[in-house]
């Protein structure tokens, strides 16, 4: 017997109202089903919201498959960010014959993993899955469930801060008060920020139409970082657009963040992080792999992504160094 997280055990009422599940690709994806190999399985996404980062898991993961030359029909659903069709996306998937179920960030596995004990549940985009109850350890994770960790380089993220701010002292972050994934990150920056001379200032949000509010009320702060929290990832244009009219540079902690207008980051691929997450797939269901002895694996490589048209909008000025190593956007 193992624990099981009861964070979304709440909102079972919640999600027994709702009538359907919204998908973005339809119920089966046939582009996403390889042509060759005698292999053939049928796999659940549970998609917590669409934003560059879990598309690109997403993504990843199925590319790892495709190239295997395994034949896969996805069921393939999107939680449009909301937790209660999250978890009537798991309820659903618990009643159809699936081989595994991909669940794509951390209330999305927490749902996941309280209703499928039965089948593989693996994860991705998730950041800490022992806080979120998801595994008994990282290195045995005891159950059906295991997957990969998007943890961040927080202190090499801050070092990176200070150098295209070499003047900050204090540093803003929004997240969402109920991922806690965005928790563990925000406790991880305020360790960081001791040695590093700095001040970390948060406001919290429950809806993405808080963002451009929590924004104003960090007041003066010197920048801002947006660890990879879902509900604000996915609505980085208000925060963006305060950030820009306030001058205020903002580093963020993954890629797709750069995209949408931060000026940089140190962080994770998650396409490669999402085929990371295939391959462990493809162990367990040709290989026969053991989800409970098969230790969450994370992320090695972190590649600098630049937005040289926020830096040059913010007056931010790029070390060469970073320029000659990074991607741009």
């Amino acid at each position: 017997m193992f624990s099981r997280s009861k964070v979304v055990a709440g909102l079972t009422a919640a999600a027994l109202l709702l009538t359907a599940c919204s998908s973005d690709s339809g119920t089966t994806d046939p582009t996403t089903t390889a042509a060759a190999g005698d292999d053939s399985y049928t796999i659940g996404i549970n998609q917590l919201v669409q934003h560059p980062a879990l598309d690109a898991a997403t993504e990843g993961f199925k590319e790892a498959l495709a190239e295997a030359g395994v034949e896969v029909s996805y069921d393939e659903q999107n939680a449009n960010g909301e937790q209660a069709t999250a978890l009537t996306i798991a309820q659903q998937f618990a009643g159809k014959n699936l081989d595994l179920v991909l669940a794509v960030a951390t209330p999305a596995a927490q749902a996941t993993a309280q209703n499928i004990t039965d089948i593989p549940v693996l994860f991705t985009a998730v950041t800490d899955p022992v806080s979120a109850e998801l595994v008994d350890s990282e290195e045995a994770p005891g159950s059906n469930v295991t997957g990969t960790s998007d943890v961040a380089p927080i202190e090499d993220q801050l070092d990176l801060l200070k150098e295209l701010v070499p003047d900050a002292r204090t540093v803003g972050i929004v997240y969402a008060s109920g991922e806690v994934n965005s928790q563990v990150q925000v406790d991880l920056a305020r360790e960081a920020a001791v040695s590093r001379d700095l001040e970390i200032k948060t406001q919290t949000v429950t809806t993405a139409n808080d963002i451009q509010q929590a924004v104003e009320a960090l007041g003066d702060v010197d920048a801002i970082y947006v660890p990879t929290d879902n509900m604000v990832v996915a609505g980085i244009a208000s925060l963006i657009q305060v950030a820009e009219q306030k001058q205020i540079p903002v580093i963020a902690a993954e890629g797709g963040t750069v995209e949408g207008g931060a000026v940089a980051t140190l962080g994770i691929n998650y396409k490669e992080l999402g085929r990371q997450t295939g391959e462990m797939a493809l162990r367990v269901l040709r290989d026969g792999a053991d989800t409970a002895t098969m230790p969450v694996e994370k992320a090695t490589e972190f590649t600098y992504v630049i937005n040289e048209d926020a830096a040059e909008r913010l007056g931010v000025t790029i070390p060469q160094r970073i320029l000659d190593e990074a991607e741009t956007v």
